[in-house]
Parts: structure tokens; sequence; C-alpha cells
């Protein structure tokens, strides 16, 4: 009973990630979210307020400040903590992924770099944000929403290349 319980565990938790729709949802999910908060404002209250809806344009405007606030503070709080585990996942990761060949490595690693990137693009984006006019304020958060899909773009375009690359090359004859 318990070896039949291990059994189905492991084929209900593959970690053949690159071959598994969830991994390819999470990955939908992760950028569709991302590109949606920007400095943690709504992307809906930003367009409301660029087409002059003054309410979403106060929001848009205190929002973004307690937001941008919270980031730096975290950010001067455990920048050098934040950063050494960052580095420390990332070449964990890269090893375990690309030198042991641990394909669930792989993903995370391709999930959790460019959200490093975003955070960086963030945060950058985070310390213009007190001082600014909420028009200007507005456009801001265009430019860095544009970065972020960039970013998105890019990396949901290399992680499909490499995914494809790596189902193409697993046999299931041989593992």
């Amino acid at each position: 009973m318990d070896f039949d319980f291990l059994k189905l565990v492991t084929e209900a938790i593959d970690l053949r990630s690159f071959s598994n729709l969830w991994f390819w949802i999470a990955l939908a999910a992760l950028w569709s979210t991302t590109s949606h908060w920007v400095v943690g404002v709504p992307f809906d209250m930003v367009r409301r307020a660029a087409r002059g809806n003054q309410t979403s344009l106060q929001d848009m405007h205190i929002l973004a400040n307690i937001q941008a606030r919270r980031l730096i503070f975290i950010a001067e709080e455990t920048g050098l903590i934040t950063t050494a585990a960052s580095f420390f996942l990332v070449t964990t990761l890269s090893l375990l992924g690309f030198l042991y060949d641990v394909e669930f490595a792989q993903a995370i690693l391709l999930l959790f770099l460019p959200m490093a990137l975003v955070g960086w693009v963030t945060l950058r984006a985070a310390r213009r944000v007190p001082g600014l006019e909420p028009e200007d304020l507005g456009n801001l958060l265009f430019r860095t929403r544009r970065w972020i899909q960039l970013i998105g773009i890019v990396s949901i375009f290399g992680t499909s290349m490499w995914g494809m690359w790596v189902n193409l090359n697993s046999s299931v004859l041989y593992g």
C-alpha cells in the first residue's frame, strides 16, 4: 500500500517541467500578473487615469507613492541579503540545471531570472515616483510596463525555445 501511494504521487508530480502543461500555465499567469501590476499599481487604473478619470488619477498617484515607498524601504533594509540570496539561487539553479541536467532547476531558473530583471526595473521606476506629478507618473508607469512586457516577450520566447529543445531531445525509450 505504501509503495503504491508513493508510485501514484511520483506519477502525479512530474518533474519534467517543459512537457508539463502546468508549467506553461504558470508561465502565462506569471507574466500576465507581472505586466498588469506596475510598481504595485494595477494597469487598468493607469489607463482610466490616462483617459481623464480624476478619481483614478488621484488613486493612481496615492497608490504609486505608497507602493514606491514600500519597495524602496524593502530594498534599503534587505537589499544586500536579497541580492546575495538571489545570486546564490541563480548559481545553484544554473549548476543543477545545466551541469547536472536537472530539468526542474532549468525551468525554475527560466522563471526566476527574468523576474529578477523585472524587480530591478520596478525598483528603478519606484525610485523615480516620489515627487512626480500625476501625469508624469502615468507616463513613467506606461514606460515601465513596456519594459516589463519586452522582458516578458524575450523570456517567453527563450523559455519556449529551450523547452522545445529539451522535449525534442528527450526520448521515451531511454529517459
